[in-house]
């Protein structure tokens, strides 16, 4: 029994002896290859770390590390490149960006870490007006979106005055908003304010409408009554009130594009003065007969011709007219003168003359219209000639 146990120990303990010897193999071999590895520094997206590799290449030191690559990720040195002692390598992943430019989107993967210096990888170079969001300076991030919009010139003629301005703006109304031009009221704009502008399409027309009440003051003119006075000789006329002309105000609906008047339209009208009538006393008092002899003797016009003849109106200021007469009055410095216009080989100028409703009148003008038995009679206003008109009346000759 006891051999026995001593055998059993033997065997245990040559065990244990062969394993200790396999154990201290293998630390030995474990070590020989760890001194055989060489010490790498990598900095891996920024972050440094020392490791032992057995990598020939760094593109095998990258697999060694689990990193998969891209062909827009930046190593340095390149992946071919031989693994050395104590050699440093750095590595950035790219990231995806999406880009929109031009009505278009793609993805782009980039190692840039703002987003000018993305723009000068893609060789995009950023003309004064364009726009890029984010800014230039924003930091690059994996998934953001950029969006570059090229600026572009349009035209705008804005109430006939042209002016170039460049811009982003994609509509009609975005374009005048983000470049403060105000449409008020009934202005038109064309193209219409939800178009789109581009750069085939850049041109906006601005019509500026202004509707305003306009008030025309004109004269209201007065009228003309005549009353029979017995205290008056007849034949004889007298002013016993002067006439005064009313005052009408007309308002007008007036529409104005781009400061020049297009329609006028009648709203209303206003009396703001009333006229006054000229009162005339014409005389009814029969001369006596030792009036009429003494008239005779004298050579007035108790001896003179009477006939009727046509007569019509005129003023110194009428179209073509000079004011001044035939036989040279002034008729515009004269107002009040009783002048007739006749056909001098019926009756003379210089010709004292009775005008039946005119008075007593000289012979002292011509007219190319007035031939035979016409007469054009002066009045100092237009209102006055108007009144007159054209009529038949009684003439006779004094002298």
């Amino acid at each position: 029994m006891k051999k026995l146990f001593s055998v059993k120990l033997s065997k245990s303990r040559g065990v244990l002896i062969v394993a200790g010897l396999l154990v201290a193999g293998s630390g030995t071999a474990y070590g020989a290859n760890e001194l055989t590895k060489q010490p790498v520094s990598i900095s891996i997206n920024g972050k440094k770390q020392s490791v032992r590799t057995h990598a020939k290449t760094v593109g095998e030191l990258m697999k060694s590390l689990n990193i998969k690559t891209r062909k827009e990720d930046h190593i340095s040195p390149a992946e071919d490149t031989k693994i050395t002692s104590n050699m440093n390598v750095e590595y950035i992943a790219a990231k995806p960006v999406h880009l929109a430019m031009d009505g278009e989107e793609k993805q782009v993967w980039t190692t840039a870490g703002t987003v000018g210096k993305l723009l000068k990888e893609l060789n995009l170079e950023l003309a004064e007006h364009d726009q890029i969001e984010p800014s230039v300076d924003k930091e690059i991030k994996k998934d953001m979106k950029l969006t570059l919009q090229r600026a572009f010139k349009v035209t705008v003629k804005d109430a006939g005055k042209n002016k170039d301005i460049w811009t982003t703006s994609t509509t009609v109304a975005d374009f005048l908003k983000h470049h403060k031009i105000s449409i008020k009221g009934d202005d038109e704009v064309k193209p219409a304010l939800d178009e789109t502008l581009t750069k085939d399409q850049a041109n906006i027309h601005i019509t500026r409408i202004k509707k305003v009440t306009d008030v025309v003051e004109e004269n209201i003119p007065f009228d003309v009554k005549k009353k029979e006075d017995a205290s008056l000789e007849k034949g004889t006329e007298k002013v016993v009130q002067d006439g005064k002309e009313g005052k009408l105000k007309k308002h007008y609906a007036v529409i104005k594009k781009n400061g020049k008047e297009v329609s006028r339209e009648l709203i209303k009208e206003e009396t703001a003065a009333e006229s006054k009538a000229k009162i005339i006393a014409v005389g009814t008092k029969r001369k006596t007969v030792a009036q009429i002899s003494t008239n005779v003797s004298r050579g007035n016009e108790a001896s003179g011709k009477e006939f009727y003849v046509t007569s019509t109106a005129y003023t110194a200021s009428c179209s073509g007219c000079s004011g001044h007469t035939a036989t040279g009055v002034n008729l515009k410095n004269n107002p009040g003168s009783k002048v007739i216009a006749v056909d001098p080989s019926f009756i003379p100028l210089g010709t004292k003359v009775h005008v039946e409703g005119y008075g007593y009148a000289v012979a002292a003008d011509t007219g190319s219209a007035i031939k035979g038995r016409k007469i054009d009679v002066f009045f100092p206003s237009k209102s006055a000639a108007y009144r007159w008109g054209n009529k038949r009346v009684k003439i006779k000759v004094l002298n």
